[in-house]
C-alpha cells in the first residue's frame, strides 16, 4: 500500500523556519498529516519544485503563490496573528470573503469589541499615541510605473490623484523589502519637487500609521492594520480587505474618496474579516478545522 504525500512549497527563509519547528501554522499542518500517516515532503519554491510538484499531480500547498496544479492549494496568513485562509487560487481579490457582502449587524457588539480590543493591543501597544495630525499616509509597494492587472492606476498615478484631491501634506513610505529602479525613485523626486507638500521617506510606518488622517494605497496590509487604530483608507487596487474601505476598482475615483467621510464599525469588521472562513494555528480546534477546511476545497484527508 502506497503511503500518501503532502508536498508543501515555501520560499527558504520560511522552509528554514519550518525544519527548525518554528513556523507554527505549518508545523501544525505537517503534524495533523503525519498523525494520519501521510508522508510531508517540504521543498523550497522554484521551478524545478513547481514543477515536480504538478508532475506529482496530488495535494500540494503553496504559501502566498500560485497553485501549481488542479490539486494544489495556496495559503496565506490573514494579515495578522495567527490567522489563516487556504484557497484554490491565490488571487485575494477573488477570495469567498472578497465577494461576500459584509453586514455589521450580524457580528455580536460586544463580540466584536472584545476582539477588536484584544488584538488591537496585541498590534499596538496599550494606550497607543493615536491622533490625526492631517496628512495622507500612501505606504508604497513594488513596480511604481506599472498598471497591473488588479490595479486601476499605477502607483505614481495613485500619488497624483491623491495630491490632486486633498490640499493637506502627503507622505509615502518604501517598502523595506521592494528594490526600487532609478527610474522610479527619480519619480518620486520630480514629484517631492513639483509639491512641496509631498515628502517620501523610509521607515517609521508604524508611527505614521497612527499619526494620518487617512490611507491611501493600492492594496497594502498596512491599509488594513490601520483599521485596528479606526483610519479609513481608499484602496486603488483590489483586495480582500476592501469593504469597508472606498474602493477605486469597485466604486470609482470619486465615489471612493466619498466613503472616506463615512464612519465604518471597525470593531465589526475585523471581527467578520478575520473570523469568517479562516484557520485559527493558535487554538486548539485547528486539528479539527484544518482536516474540514481541506475537504471542503475536495481533499481526502
Amino acid at each position: 500500500m502506497s503511503v500518501k504525500t503532502l508536498h508543501i512549497l515555501l520560499d527558504a527563509p520560511s522552509l528554514k523556519r519550518v525544519r527548525n519547528g518554528t513556523f507554527n501554522f505549518f508545523n501544525r499542518v505537517q503534524g495533523i498529516f503525519e498523525a494520519e500517516g501521510w508522508k510531508v515532503v517540504t521543498l523550497v519554491d522554484g521551478p524545478e519544485e513547481q514543477a515536480r510538484a504538478a508532475a506529482f499531480g496530488g495535494p500540494t500547498l503553496t504559501h502566498m503563490e500560485a497553485p501549481t496544479h488542479d490539486a494544489a492549494l495556496t495559503c496565506r496568513r490573514a494579515y495578522i496573528g495567527a490567522f489563516w485562509r487556504i484557497e484554490k487560487s491565490y488571487e485575494r481579490w477573488g477570495w469567498p470573503v472578497a465577494k461576500t457582502r459584509f453586514e455589521p449587524g450580524d457580528v455580536d457588539p460586544e463580540e466584536a469589541a472584545r476582539f477588536f480590543g484584544n488584538w488591537r493591543a496585541w498590534q499596538f501597544q496599550r494606550g497607543v499615541d493615536v491622533a490625526d495630525d492631517g496628512f495622507v499616509l500612501i505606504p508604497l509597494q513594488g513596480r511604481l510605473l506599472e498598471r497591473r492587472s488588479f490595479q486601476s492606476m499605477s502607483p505614481m498615478e495613485m500619488i497624483g490623484e491623491v495630491l490632486a484631491r486633498t490640499s493637506c501634506p502627503v507622505v509615502a513610505t518604501l517598502h523595506p523589502r521592494e528594490a526600487y529602479t532609478t527610474a522610479e525613485r527619480e519619480a518620486l523626486e520630480a514629484l517631492e519637487r513639483a509639491h512641496g507638500r509631498f515628502e517620501v521617506t523610509e521607515g517609521a510606518t508604524d508611527m505614521l500609521l497612527r499619526r494620518c488622517s487617512y490611507i491611501a494605497a493600492q492594496n497594502s496590509s498596512v491599509a488594513f492594520q490601520g483599521y485596528f487604530l479606526e483610519k479609513p483608507a481608499i484602496l486603488f487596487g483590489e483586495i480582500d480587505f476592501h469593504h469597508i474601505a472606498g474602493s477605486v476598482p469597485r466604486d470609482g475615483l470619486q465615489a471612493a474618496f466619498d466613503k472616506l467621510r463615512e464612519a465604518p464599525d471597525f470593531a465589526a469588521y475585523v471581527t467578520w474579516f478575520l473570523t469568517r472562513d479562516t484557520l485559527n494555528a493558535g487554538n486548539d480546534t485547528f486539528d479539527r478545522d484544518l482536516p474540514k477546511k481541506l475537504r471542503a476545497h475536495g481533499w481526502h484527508l
